[in-house]
């Protein structure tokens, strides 16, 4: 079968599980190599203290056809990040693809204002969604550069327009998500003359391991989930926006994309994939038609 990633070189930043997962999986079943770095691993769980690795991440995008290298990686740590890319540089010679998917939220601080706030949490969680990025793409740009058509997707929650009239969470979430939207719009004028691509990216909403888990539910019976939340029936998998990256990876215009921000709905529009289902969720659309006007869950022309 046409592989048309196969000798392309993909980092998935923050790829141990949710999106990330879903992404390193996507990009595999297409034939990449990918680098799937996190902190946990085997024999050491991070703060975040959930049962999925970056070596089950590995395994599974060698079992969908790629060949997955699990990396542990704080990028909160310069030094760490630096001696990833030089190994990639080492083992590779190149590097096409570089996914910012690092966040590492451990709580939701829901609608808390900045003074209400848990201070020290609420920087820390900055660090982890903002630092960790510029860090991460300080280090792996330059060895992207190097190939012309190199692609930057970073990951986050909501698209521009959404975010810019709406209200995410809590203060500091709000900073956090708004921040990258942001670095992808940099990120987009600086990689231009390089003949490179940047932008944002999100998922709707995702049926994460935690989210399954918050539920008490599997993915077998995910709409099981729907009795708690009604709204919960336009969620998709992290299969999803796997494939919205493995899309844009392979698409030899991917350039038209540069400093936009899109989402999985979106884009399963252009380029025609869909969920394991065989639906095409669009979440953004739904949330502003239907759940933010309080209207009665439906998806019927939203999947």
């Amino acid at each position: 079968m046409d592989k048309p990633l196969e000798g392309k070189v993909a980092l998935v930043a923050g790829g141990t599980r949710g999106a990330g997962r879903g992404i390193a999986v996507q990009l595999g079943a297409e034939g990449a190599t990918v680098y799937v770095t996190g902190r946990t691993t085997r024999t050491r769980r991070s703060e975040m203290m959930r049962p999925e690795t970056i070596e089950e991440t590995a395994r599974l995008v060698d079992e969908a056809g790629g060949h997955g290298i699990a990396v542990r990686v704080d990028h909160m740590v310069p030094e760490q990040v630096r001696a990833l890319v030089s190994r990639i540089e080492r083992e590779q010679g190149a590097l096409h693809i570089l996914v910012n998917d690092i966040f590492g939220l451990t709580k939701m601080e829901w609608t808390a204002t900045v003074w209400e706030s848990d201070l020290d949490y609420g920087l820390h969680m900055l660090h982890q969604a903002v630092d960790t990025h510029a860090i991460t793409s300080h280090f792996a740009i330059p060895l992207l550069i190097q190939t012309p058509g190199g692609l930057v997707i970073e990951i986050t929650d909501g698209t521009a327009d959404y975010n810019a009239d709406n209200y995410r969470v809590s203060f500091f979430y709000d900073l956090a998500k708004s921040a990258v939207l942001r670095m992808a719009f940099a990120l987009s004028h600086e990689l231009a003359p390089h003949n490179a691509t940047a932008l944002s990216l999100t998922p709707g909403w995702l049926r994460s391991e935690a989210m399954l888990d918050a539920y008490e539910v599997k993915e077998a019976n995910w709409r099981d989930a729907t009795r708690v939340q009604p709204h919960f029936a336009i969620s998709e998998t992290p299969a999803f926006i796997g494939r919205a990256v493995a899309a844009l990876a392979s698409d030899p215009d991917v350039a038209r994309w540069n400093g936009k921000s899109t989402s999985s709905g979106e884009l399963a529009q252009v380029y025609g994939f869909t969920d394991i289902d065989g639906s095409q969720p669009d979440a953004w659309r739904y949330l502003v038609e239907v759940q933010d006007k309080d209207r009665p869950a439906d998806t019927t022309g939203y999947r």
